[in-house]
C-alpha cells in the first residue's frame, strides 16, 4: 500500500431532510401511528391522506381510495369531510400545523426577527422534504382569507409573522413587503426544488420519468463533460445562501421603514 486513501467521503445527510432530522421523530404525526387501530375522526383521515400522498402522489388521491387505506367505505369518510375538496384543505392546514410541533420554529421572534426568519424558512422547508408531494399543494390551494399568500397559510402564523417584524423595527408596510418577500422566496425555491425531485407541481403535470431519455448528447459536450458537477445536489446551501441574501435586503428595508419606489412590494 502506498499510504494514500482512497476512500470517498460520505456526504452528510441534508440537514433539513427527514434523514437528516433523524427521520420522522421532529415531526409530529399527522395522526396515529401505522398499524395502531383507532376511532375514525377527522385527524385521523386527515393524517391518512397525507401519508397515501407521500406514497401515491396527489392525482391517485380519491374518497374511495382513502376509505380503502382506512378499511372503511367512502361514505364514511363524508361525515368528517364533506369532499375532496375539503379533504386537501385540511390536508394543507395539517401540514402546516405541523410547524407548531418543530422545536426549532418560534412563534415569537425572542432571538431577533432574522432568527425567527432563518427558523421559520427551515421549518418550511423540513415540511416540504417531508411531503414533497404535499408541497405543491400548499402553494395552490386558496387560503382561508384571499389576501394570505402561501406557503404559510395558517392567520396564526402570519399574524405571528407580522407581529415579530412590527415588533422589531419595521413599519407596517415595511412588515407587509418583508411578508410578501418572504413568502415568494419560500415558494420560489421550495417548489423548484420538489420539482427536481420529479414532483408534479400541480395534479395536471405528469412526471417525465428518466430526463434525456432518447436525447442525442453528442450535440451537448460541455454538459456531458460537466455532469458530475450539474448533478450535485446543492440545494441546502443554496437555500441557505439566497436566505441571508433575503435577510440582508430585509435588514435595509427595516432601516427605511418602507420599500423605496415601490409601495406593493420589492422593486426588481
Amino acid at each position: 500500500m502506498d499510504g494514500t486513501d482512497d476512500t470517498i467521503p460520505m456526504r452528510r445527510p441534508d440537514p433539513d431532510s427527514p434523514e437528516g432530522r433523524a427521520g420522522a421523530a421532529t415531526v409530529v404525526p399527522a395522526g396515529p401511528p401505522t398499524g395502531v387501530r383507532a376511532p375514525l375522526d377527522r385527524r385521523r383521515i386527515l393524517g391518512a391522506a397525507i401519508a397515501f400522498i407521500d406514497r401515491h402522489g396527489l392525482a391517485a388521491l380519491t374518497m374511495r381510495r382513502l376509505g380503502a387505506e382506512l378499511g372503511v367505505e367512502a361514505m364514511a369518510l363524508y361525515r368528517y369531510v364533506p369532499g375532496r375538496e375539503q379533504l386537501l384543505d385540511g390536508v394543507v392546514e395539517t401540514v402546516i400545523d405541523e410547524l407548531y410541533g418543530d422545536p426549532d420554529v418560534h412563534m415569537e421572534a425572542a432571538g431577533g426577527w432574522q432568527d425567527y426568519l432563518q427558523r421559520l424558512a427551515h421549518g418550511v422547508r423540513r415540511i416540504a422534504l417531508a411531503h414533497p408531494e404535499v408541497f405543491p399543494l400548499v402553494a395552490t390551494r386558496p387560503p382561508a382569507a384571499p389576501w394570505v399568500r402561501p406557503p404559510l397559510r395558517s392567520l396564526r402564523w402570519v399574524e405571528s409573522f407580522l407581529t415579530a417584524m412590527t415588533a422589531s423595527g419595521f413599519s407596517a408596510e415595511a412588515a407587509v413587503a418583508a411578508y410578501r418577500a418572504y413568502s415568494s422566496f419560500l415558494l420560489g425555491h421550495l417548489l423548484l426544488e420538489v420539482s427536481q425531485k420529479g414532483v408534479p407541481i400541480n395534479a395536471e403535470d405528469e412526471s417525465e420519468g428518466v430526463p434525456g431519455t432518447g436525447t442525442d448528447l453528442s450535440q451537448y459536450p460541455l454538459v456531458v463533460e460537466l455532469e458530475d458537477l450539474l448533478s450535485r445536489d446543492e440545494s441546502a446551501a443554496e437555500f441557505e445562501e439566497a436566505l441571508e441574501n433575503l435577510l440582508e435586503r430585509l435588514e435595509g428595508v427595516r432601516r427605511l421603514g418602507r420599500v423605496p419606489g415601490d409601495e406593493n412590494g420589492f422593486t426588481s
